[in-house]
C-alpha cells in the first residue's frame, strides 16, 4: 500500500534533519563538531560493506531481507536517538540493562514518534513499534550494525583522544571500544577494516569518514552546518519514504536507501562544487565526472578488486550509474549488468520487482534537491539571510512545482514550507 501526499510531510522531514543539530562527544574537547548525522551516514556505510561481504551463504531472498533489517533498524535507532537527545549514551546503555525501565523509555518515545510515523506505508509503523520494544537481538543483523556504530564511533574516538589525555575516563573509553571491536572480529572483512595492517578495505571505510570534513554551501553561512556526510544521510532517509510512499518493492526501496547514501561519494575527490559553477563554464560539468571516474578507479575500485573485493566494487558502480552514464538515471540488472530505464513511469510501470533489482533515479534526484532546500530553507528560518540560500530555495521550488512520482505530488510536499 502506497502513501498519500499527507503522510510525507514537512514535520517528518525537519524530523529525519534535526539529526544535523545533535553534536557528539560535546563533554570532550574536540578537533571539530562530530555530528550525530554524520556518524549515521558514516555507520551506514559500513554496514553495507558488513551486509555485501557476511552475506555470501545467503540466497537472494535472505541477502535482500538482511538489507532491509539493516535499513530500517538503523533507521529506528536514529529516530530514538533524536528523542532521547538528552540522555547521554553510558546512561542510556544502563537503562537498556533494566527491562522495566527500557520499556517505559520506549513507550514515551513511540508516543513521540507516533504522529510523524503512523501513516507510513503498513508495516513500518508496526515494525519501527517492535524494533523499539523488543531491541535486544543478537542476529546477523544486529551484529553488523553494532560492528558498524562501534567503528564509526572509534573513528571519531581516535581523533579526539589525543586532546584529552589529561581526562580521567579517556583510558577506559578507549578499552571499552577496544573491547567491543574485538567482538566483532567473526564478521567476514571486519577485522581488514580494522587494521593494523593496511588493506584496501580499511582506506575505504575510513576515506569515506573524510566526507565530514566537507562543508556543504561551504561559502555561505547556515546554521546549522551540513557535511556532505551528513547531506547524503538525509537524502537516503528521504528516499526510503519516498519509495514507500510510491509503494516501491523490497529491493527497490533499498536500492534506493544505498544509492542515495553513496550519491556525493565522488566528492572525497573533487569537494563539493555547486551545481550554477558546474553549469556555467562549457563542458564542466562532464570533465568533473570524468575525472571523478578517474580517481574512484584508481583510489578506491582497483585497490578493493586488488584484494578480491570484486562484488563490492561492482554493487558501488552499480549505485553510482557508471555503467549509465548518471546514478540520478533509473536502472535494472539485467544478465548481470546495468541497463538504463527511460523514465520513473516506465520504471515503476514494468520493473518494480525484486527480480529486476530496480534502482530510482529521477526519485533519488528530487530526494537530493529536497533536502538542499531543508538545509537552505532551515538556515533562512534560524536568521541566516543570504542571496545564495533564497536563490536556492527559488531554483528547487521551480524544478519541482509540478513534479509527480507517482501518487506523489512532490510539489505539495514543498508547499508546507512556507
Amino acid at each position: 500500500m502506497g502513501l498519500t501526499v499527507a503522510h510525507i510531510r514537512k514535520s517528518l522531514l525537519q524530523f529525519v534533519f534535526a539529526g544535523a543539530y545533535m553534536k557528539r562527544w560535546n563533554d570532550k574537547l574536540r578537533p571539530m563538531e562530530f555530528i550525530e548525522a554524520d556518524k549515521q551516514a558514516h555507520k551506514m556505510i559500513l554496514a553495507w560493506i558488513l551486509c555485501r561481504l557476511n552475506a555470501g551463504g545467503l540466497s537472494p531472498v535472505q541477502r535482500l531481507a538482511l538489507e532491509q533489517e539493516v535499513v530500517e533498524r538503523a533507521m529506528f535507532d536514529y529516530f530514538l536517538r533524536l528523542v532521547i537527545t538528552d540522555i547521554k549514551p553510558p546512561v542510556f546503555y544502563r537503562i537498556r540493562r533494566n527491562p522495566e525501565h527500557y520499556r517505559d523509555l520506549a513507550m514515551w518515545a513511540l508516543n513521540e514518534l507516533e504522529p510523524l510515523f503512523i501513516g507510513l506505508e503498513g508495516d513500518f509503523w508496526l515494525r519501527l513499534k517492535e524494533h523499539l520494544l523488543s531491541p535486544d537481538k543478537n542476529d546477523l543483523a544486529s551484529r553488523i550494525l553494532d560492528a558498524a556504530h562501534t567503528f564509526a564511533s572509534g573513528w571519531e574516538l581516535n581523533l579526539l583522544s589525543g586532546m584529552n589525555s589529561f581526562d580521567p575516563e579517556m583510558p577506559e573509553i578507549i578499552r571499552d571500544f577496544e573491547r567491543k571491536l574485538a567482538q566483532r572480529e567473526d564478521l567476514i572483512g571486519f577485522k581488514a577494516m580494522l587494521g593494523p595492517d593496511k588493506t584496501a578495505l580499511g582506506d575505504f571505510a575510513k576515506l569515506c569518514g573524510q566526507l565530514r570534513f566537507q562543508k556543504r554551501w561551504s561559502q555561505t553561512p547556515r546554521i546549522p552546518e551540513t557535511s556532505v556526510m551528513g547531506h547524503m544521510f538525509f537524502v537516503a532517509c528521504y528516499a526510503y519514504f519516498f519509495s514507500l510512499a510510491v509503494g516501491a518493492g523490497t529491493a527497490r526501496r533499498v536500492n534506493n536507501f544505498f544509492c542515495a547514501l553513496f550519491h556525493d561519494l565522488p566528492e572525497l575527490l573533487t569537494r563539493d562544487i555547486i551545481s550554477p559553477v558546474k553549469k556555467s563554464v562549457h563542458d564542466l560539468d562532464s570533465l568533473i565526472r570524468a575525472y571523478e571516474e578517474e580517481e574512484l578507479h584508481r583510489r578506491v575500485f582497483a585497490p578493493l578488486r586488488k584484494e578480491g573485493w570484486a562484488d563490492l566494487t561492482a554493487r558501488l558502480v552499480y549505485y553510482l550509474g557508471l555503467e549509465i552514464g548518471s546514478e540520478f538515471s533509473e536502472c535494472i540488472m539485467e544478465n548481470g549488468r546495468a541497463r538504463r530505464i527511460e523514465g520513473f513511469n516506465a520504471l515503476h510501470a514494468s520493473y518494480n520487482d525484486d527480480a529486476h533489482d530496480p534502482k530510482d533515479g529521477e526519485l533519488i534526484k528530487v530526494c537530493d534537491n529536497l533536502a538542499a532546500f531543508i538545509e537552505a530553507y532551515t538556515a533562512t528560518r534560524n536568521g541566516i539571510s543570504a542571496d545564495e540560500l533564497r536563490n536556492g530555495m527559488w531554483r528547487i521550488r521551480e524544478q519541482l512545482a509540478k513534479v509527480s512520482l507517482g501518487p506523489l505530488h512532490v510539489g505539495a510536499v514543498l508547499a508546507d514550507f512556507e
